[in-house]
């Protein structure tokens, strides 16, 4: 099955610190790749509804996800620029920034390596 966490460029990202089956032939350096997201003031207002009513916050999740998506694909665009094919021990990280708590940042960072 084909790795989700592939560019165009077929870069392969993965949490582990060694792909299975491929050996490591040269390791290439540290890759991020960050987002921020703002959430507007609807999404907010339902949200808030359904922390009262009870569920999942379909409109967060989706921002979630693309956040994820977007820092994955600069990460894997950056490891591309060096020269990398994968890159291993993939760590996201989210937190939320601003005064108000209304902005999400997502990180991912990694060791871009050669296969």
């Amino acid at each position: 099955m084909a790795s989700p966490w592939r560019d165009a460029r077929s870069v392969i990202v993965s949490t582990t610190p060694t792909l299975e089956g491929r050996p490591i032939q040269e390791y290439m350096g540290i890759v991020t790749g960050e987002v921020i997201v703002g959430a507007n003031l609807f999404r907010d207002l339902f949200a808030n509804i359904r922390d009262i009513v009870g569920g999942r916050s379909g409109s967060y999740e989706r921002i979630l996800a693309d956040a994820r998506n977007q820092a994955i694909e600069e990460l894997q665009s950056e490891a591309a620029a060096r020269g990398a094919n994968a890159v291993v021990a993939i760590d996201l990280d989210y937190e939320v920034i601003g005064d108000t708590g209304s902005m999400l940042m997502v990180s991912a960072s990694g060791t871009a390596v050669r296969v």
